[in-house]
């Protein structure tokens, strides 16, 4: 389990369109589709790695409880599924269905949208604001499997609590760790 930081994009850097396999519904979503009201959550994920299975129940609830609110969230798995069959569509269509995603779950394929967000793990976080300019991106919280922090998603909930109530977001921000994205040789 290699632990590895966000790259952390340049706050103000507008989100880079994308048109993603959704493997949930079966049909192409763009990021103009579910581009929220008031914000838009990017995530990088995966099935297999243990620091995305440490944060799924709250990325659950962070589902359920955030769009009624004006803020949409997508999850974007980017590995190599040859090499990490766990990451497969057809895995990621399971797994989205046993534990409820109320949000697409993207996969791509050719690894293109992992560079242009410059994502760099599993979980990685990307907050846009209405003008889809990034307000925030690194940590779901202070937890990690093994360190005994309740998983709060806090930094994240700091970040969209803020830009819903038209508060500024404090720049200094945390980058997420976990494994690196799967890339294809």
């Amino acid at each position: 389990m290699a632990r590895t930081p966000s790259n952390m994009m340049p706050l103000g850097t507008s989100a880079p369109e994308f048109c993603l396999p959704d493997t949930v519904s079966g049909k192409e979503v763009c990021l103009s589709d579910v581009r929220g009201e008031i914000a838009t959550v990017v995530m990088f994920i995966c099935n297999h790695c243990p620091f995305v299975k440490h944060v799924q129940d709250e990325l659950v609830r962070l589902g359920q409880e955030y769009p009624a609110r004006g803020v949409s969230l997508v999850a974007v798995s980017s590995n190599d599924a040859v090499q990490y069959p766990e990451d497969s569509p057809e895995n990621m269509k399971a797994l989205a269905a046993s534990l409820g995603y109320t949000f697409p779950y993207l996969y791509d394929e050719t690894q293109q949208v992992a560079r242009l967000y410059d994502a760099a793990c599993t979980p990685d976080f990307y907050v846009f604001d209405q003008a889809l300019g990034c307000v925030y991106r690194g940590q779901l919280d202070d937890s990690r499997p093994g360190n005994d922090i309740p998983v709060t998603g806090e930094s994240l909930r700091l970040a969209l609590d803020a830009l819903l109530a038209g508060q500024s977001i404090d720049p200094e921000q945390k980058p997420s760790v976990g494994c690196n994205i799967k890339w294809k040789a």
